[in-house]
């Protein structure tokens, strides 16, 4: 699979039936700069080492980690919130940039995201909640 940048956002693209590639960078950027803020240690940078270099960046990115879990749903309020779109918009970049950094994350990799978020998020990964 091509791990590049323009690779990347493509796919992004096309998950999320964006018109161009701005339009899926511009998601790919808000929802790794959240996800990142409820990931730590090994898990957050082995991830943001599989991602292309601006991916991995936002995943890595120096915002304040988050002071508690968020339920799927308010991971995509809080995707909102940074992009000022509607629920249904956010939902669509969230799960067009997680359903993509899940092709590219190996099985124990996204299983180890996962033990981290709480139960919910693995739908947004385009997965079932793991055992």
């Amino acid at each position: 699979m091509d791990t590049s940048l323009e690779a990347l956002l493509d796919r992004v693209r096309q998950r999320g039936s964006y018109a161009d590639r701005q339009q899926a960078a511009g998601a790919v950027e808000n929802v790794l700069i959240v996800l990142g803020t409820h990931l730590v240690g090994d898990d957050r940078t082995d991830l943001a080492r599989l991602l292309p270099d601006g991916c991995g960046a936002a995943l890595l990115s120096d915002a304040e980690p988050a002071a508690e879990p968020l339920s799927a749903a308010e991971f995509v309020d809080a995707v909102a919130a940074r992009t000022a779109e509607d629920t249904a918009g956010a939902r669509r970049a969230v799960t067009s940039v997680l359903g993509t950094v899940a092709d590219v994350a190996d099985d124990a990799l996204l299983r180890r995201v996962l033990t981290q978020l709480p139960p919910g998020h693995a739908g947004l990964f385009g997965r079932t909640e793991p055992a």
